[in-house]
C-alpha cells in the first residue's frame, strides 16, 4: 500500500509490514530520505567554476541578451516601416556611442551564443567530451570575439 504525507512517500510491503521510505521508477524499490532534509539541488558553493560551466552560464546570458536585441531590431524595422521621422529618431540612437556599444554587444552575444549551439551540437553527438572539451570552450569564446571584431572592422571598410 502507498502512503503519501509531509513530504515522503511510504511505501508498505504486505508481505514483511514495513515501511520504509521509497521511490518506484523502474526498480522494485528505491529508498529515498525525507524530502524536507535534503536540498533540492546542490549549492554552487559545492562546485569548483570550470571553464565548461562559465560558458554554459554565458550560453544562457547570451541567449537572454538576444530577446533584448531583437527587440532593438523589431523597433528599428517597425520605425523604418513607420516613416523617415520615425526612422531617424531610432536611426539617431542607433549611431550614438551607447547604440554603438549596444550593437557590438549584441553582435557578440548572436555569434556567441551560434558557436556555443555548434559546441552544444558536438558534445551532443558524443564527440568533443575528453581533453578537447576545453578546446572547444575556449574556442567558442575566442571564435566568437574574432569574428565580431572582424565583421564590425569589414563594416567600418566597407562603409
Amino acid at each position: 500500500m502507498l502512503h503519501c504525507g509531509r513530504g515522503r512517500i511510504s511505501l508498505e510491503h504486505r508481505s514483511s509490514g514495513s515501511v520504509s521510505s521509497a521511490f518506484l521508477p523502474h526498480r522494485k524499490y528505491f529508498v529515498m530520505a525525507d524530502v524536507k532534509s535534503r536540498p533540492l539541488s546542490p549549492h554552487l558553493s559545492i562546485y569548483k567554476p570550470t571553464i565548461t560551466m562559465t560558458m554554459s552560464i554565458v550560453h544562457r546570458i547570451t541567449g537572454i541578451g538576444l530577446y533584448a536585441g531583437t527587440v532593438l531590431l523589431a523597433i528599428w524595422l517597425i520605425a523604418a516601416a513607420s516613416g523617415a521621422q520615425a526612422f531617424a529618431m531610432v536611426q539617431g540612437f542607433i549611431a550614438s556611442p551607447l547604440g554603438r556599444i549596444i550593437l557590438l554587444g549584441y553582435t557578440w552575444a548572436i555569434i556567441h551564443h551560434a558557436l556555443g549551439g555548434i559546441r552544444h551540437f558536438i558534445w551532443d553527438t558524443g564527440a568533443g567530451l575528453g581533453p578537447e572539451r576545453m578546446m572547444l570552450a575556449r574556442l567558442t569564446l575566442i571564435g566568437s570575439l574574432v569574428i565580431t571584431v572582424g565583421l564590425w572592422l569589414f563594416g567600418y571598410a566597407v562603409r
